[in-house]
């Protein structure tokens, strides 16, 4: 019998029972893939090449999380790499520097206003980050709860929460408005315009940034603190595979148990409560309780059966907009592309550390908008990255490792078949490539792959390959995540919890529903001591 039996060996279930683990727990992560990780992964895709085929960055990982569980201790290592580069159909460029001057000086090329309003517009940002980095960290309410507990917990929420009032206006905004027209209000040249909201559609969204409620993903690439001692986020050693295992070795420390290769067939429920898992060999597996790494469809629509849902969470549930449009390509590359923008005297390095193609506002909305009808974009955004240039153990001596991920292609079959789809993505990224590098062709690609939306759904069990598990938007957020009433990690079913990207506060490799589905979970069992005191220090 074991405490508490994870569906899944995602990241974000490897931190839930590194965590329940530590606690004294006795826990085991079930795993359908024979690797550990979920789309947090290294794969061997050709021999010699480690890549990251699902996550490619950690961006977002929390420090707090890194410091807990001691991930560097584990082999986990940050690689610095060069700076983002955007190039334009004109030959102009824009470099992200981690310099604010020098950023602003790449604008002042497209507009000397834009360039005097963007340390205004960062220092607006970083206004409301203290919010954002806070409530991450909360177990949402239910503001329909009027209970007396419930009422004290909201009452409680408004009280640690009043010294944000001053930017309640403002965190409105940009929480209902489009990207685009929130951008407006600082910018005005298209190039600037176009760079900093190239992340709406670029961090893993179905959604253009004329859309509303966008205006939200401008602040996720700020989520992160990278001044603690765990370090800035970065490129992984080894690609984001080293991630997963590091968790998983300290979660190995505390007798957490990983079985891989082991597909959950059914969450086993009795008198509507919790028993355990069957897996498809037909092995049964009691515990406690049953904490889902998976979406919330197939949790509560596949693994458990003749469940005791009433009508309107099972609708809700089948309610959450999942349907994705991301592709994502890899490369094994004999030489590099050169980018007519780029200039390594010019710049000062050598090469881009990341290289994103979205060239302007309409091109990023005909990106999105022209996929709907069945087809991939002809003119796709692409974010580039090469980690080989930072990581010899990701490809062989002398060859490079391109990894892509881009938008957008329908997660649907009807108009052309998979494999016709994928040789599309194929070429229209070549092609798109080749307009900025007129040298990259077909010949300097030694091996390739593509994951439609429909592929990634398949290999990591994204639901329609939505890389969130379900839009970031105002209706599938904080207390409406994964849906009303049941976004407190728990569910409908006594014992059984939600850990994954489907739970607040989303997706990315964040680690945070991992942490505060164990924070739930120790509650629930009553296990008081130290490591709930560290799941609660921040936030809940």
């Amino acid at each position: 019998m074991y405490d508490a039996i994870i569906v899944g060996a995602g990241h974000n279930g490897l931190v839930c029972g590194a965590y329940l683990a530590k606690a004294g727990l006795k826990v085991v992560n079930v795993e359908r893939r024979s690797l550990q990780g979920g789309a947090c992964v290294s794969e061997e895709s050709w021999p010699g090449y480690r890549v990251s085929t699902g996550a490619y960055l950690m961006s977002l990982m929390q420090p707090k999380i890194i410091l807990d569980l001691e991930l560097q201790k584990h082999g986990l290592e940050v690689l610095a790499h060069s700076p983002t580069f955007v190039p334009f159909d004109d030959g102009r460029s824009i470099v992200f520097w981690g310099d604010l001057a020098k950023t602003c000086a790449e604008f002042a090329k497209f507009s000397e206003r834009d360039a005097a309003a963007y340390p205004k517009f960062r220092q607006n940002l970083e206004r409301l980050m203290p919010f954002v980095r806070d409530i991450i960290w909360e177990t949402p309410l239910d503001p329909s709860d009027l209970s007396l507990k419930g009422m004290m917990r909201t009452g409680g929420f408004a009280w640690r929460y009043k010294k944000h009032a001053d930017a309640i206006h403002e965190l409105y905004d940009i929480l209902t408005m489009s990207a685009f027209d929130y951008l407006s209000r600082w910018f005005e040249s298209d190039e600037v315009i176009t760079a900093l909201g190239y992340y709406v559609t670029g961090g893993g969204t179905n959604r253009s940034m004329k859309m509303p409620a966008t205006a939200f993903a401008l602040l996720r690439p700020l989520l992160r603190d990278n001044g603690t001692p765990a370090g800035a986020g970065g490129l992984i050693r080894g690609g984001m595979g080293s991630v997963s295992d590091a968790i998983a070795q300290s979660g190995a420390k505390h007798g957490l148990e990983v079985r891989t290769g082991s597909p959950v067939e059914e969450i086993l429920v009795s008198s509507g409560k919790v028993t355990g898992v069957r897996l498809e060999s037909g092995e049964v597996i009691q515990g406690r309780c049953v904490i889902s790494n998976a979406d919330a469809k197939t949790t509560f629509l596949k693994l458990v059966c003749n469940s005791p849902y009433e009508d309107s969470f099972e609708r809700d549930v089948k309610g959450i907009r999942t349907k994705s449009s991301i592709f994502k390509i890899h490369l094994a590359l004999s030489k590099l592309p050169k980018f007519t923008a780029f200039s390594p005297e010019d710049r000062g390095f050598a090469y881009p550390g990341s290289i994103r193609i979205g060239t302007t506002v309409a091109y990023m909305e005909e990106a999105f908008h022209s996929h709907l009808g069945g087809h991939p974009s002809e003119n796709p955004f692409l974010t580039i990255m090469i980690p080989s240039l930072y990581d010899e153990t990701v490809a062989p001596p002398g060859m490079h490792l391109m990894q892509i991920m881009g938008g957008h292609a329908p997660c649907t079959t009807q108009r052309m078949s998979l494999p016709e789809m994928r040789q599309r993505l194929l070429e229209t990224a070549i092609r798109t490539i080749a307009r900025h590098a007129p040298d990259f062709n077909a010949d300097m690609i030694v091996h390739s792959e593509v994951l439609t939306p429909l592929d990634l759904q398949e290999r990591f069990g994204l639901p329609d390959g939505h890389v969130h598990h379900g839009d970031l938007t105002l209706d599938q957020t904080f207390f409406q995540r994964p849906v009303g009433g049941y976004a407190d990690y728990r569910s409908p079913i006594d014992g059984l919890y939600l850990c994954g990207s489907a739970a607040h506060p989303g997706g990315g490799v964040t680690g945070v529903p991992g942490h505060n589905a164990a924070r739930e979970v120790l509650r629930d069992l009553k296990k008081r001591g130290p490591v709930l005191d560290m799941l609660t220090k921040v936030g809940g």
